[in-house]
């Protein structure tokens, strides 16, 4: 699955909301195949959610909705051969719908192939000018090709602070090892891309999860203390926002990363860092899951950037056990 633990892209309530905002009207027979077959992929029946698409296009066998309904069946399966095609064919017979543009850019950006993914974000957006999603994605990966250059001009040069200070803020806010050695590594992870419509769209299926209360605003309050923080550059407080079982990005020891983390932190001349549109889901009565956009902004380096976080309150206060960037 494109959305598995390889990839890591979290994509897996966005892939269903271009059939949500049904971009195509449809007959009345179609459209409940179609909602059916939604409804199937969102369960995990791929099988059955195939047989309902392929019963709408052995009748209507252009039919964009149902096409691009297969086109995630097939992402969903982890065929992305056959994803790849559908989306292809999409753009070529549809060339003015930007999703499929965008469709093919994760996929690409999934298999390190950041080039093409580049190009496909750029046609998407000009096909629709005012598609944040794709903008967004362009954002991730104009950084993900940032690092592979930083990467590249330390492999030439080991002892170029500069690139060493712009790859660790790079890495910092797209994700991956938070050493500069572990940059260095040939094996690298994916970009994390998001998989929107352009159109507005009905909200997602409530999570299983237990939607946050009281305990939602303590939460927030902490996270932009957390920012307040390391916009003023205050390395201890920054890292008091960190609780003791703190999973490290890179497997590190905990000294390791604070040294890490105190260097990138002192070596811009200003930072401004601003938490904007938190989501809190509550997993126990002292434990959230927290995905919120970071934007970043130094002397050196300015980025907009997704990112999630698990909170965990221990002695009355919430602090971050692991965090995850473009999740």
């Amino acid at each position: 699955m494109l959305n598995s633990d390889a990839p890591r892209l979290g994509l897996r309530l966005a892939l269903f909301a271009l059939l949500s905002a049904a971009l195509f009207a449809a007959p009345a027979g179609h459209a409940d195949e179609l909602q059916d077959a939604t409804k199937f992929l969102k369960s995990g029946q791929h099988q059955q959610a195939m047989e309902r698409v392929n019963k709408v296009l052995a009748s209507k066998p252009r039919d964009p909705q149902a096409r691009f309904l297969k086109g995630l069946i097939y992402t969903e399966q982890g065929n992305t051969k056959d994803a790849l095609d559908v989306f292809t064919k999409l753009t070529q017979d549809y060339p003015e719908l930007p999703e499929p543009y965008n469709n093919l850019a994760v996929i690409y950006a999934s298999q390190g192939q950041y080039e093409k993914a580049r190009t496909a974000l750029e046609q998407s957006i000009r096909t629709h000018p005012s598609y944040a999603t794709a903008y967004e994605n362009l954002g991730d990966v104009y950084a993900k090709l940032a690092s592979q250059a930083y990467d590249k001009a330390l492999q030439l040069d080991s002892s170029n602070a500069g690139a060493q200070n712009k790859l660790s803020l790079v890495r910092e806010l797209v994700g991956g090892p938070s050493q500069v050695a572990a940059a260095r590594e040939s094996a690298k992870p994916p970009v994390v891309l998001a998989q929107k419509p352009a159109a507005p769209a009905p909200k997602a299926p409530v999570p299983t999860e237990t939607p946050a209360a009281n305990g939602s605003a303590e939460i927030v309050a902490a996270l932009n203390g957390w920012a307040e923080a390391w916009s003023k550059k205050d390395a201890d407080a920054y890292l008091a926002y960190y609780a003791k079982e703190f999973k490290t990005p890179g497997g590190e020891s905990r000294s390791d990363w604070e040294k890490a983390r105190r260097a990138r932190i002192a070596a811009p001349k200003s930072i401004s860092v601003s938490v904007t549109t938190p989501k809190v889901i509550m997993t126990g009565p002292n434990q959230a899951n927290v995905t919120f956009r970071q934007a970043y902004k130094s002397d050196v380096l300015k980025a907009n950037s997704s990112k999630s976080v698990v909170m965990t309150k221990s002695e009355g206060r919430w602090q971050i056990a692991q965090e995850k960037s473009g999740s």
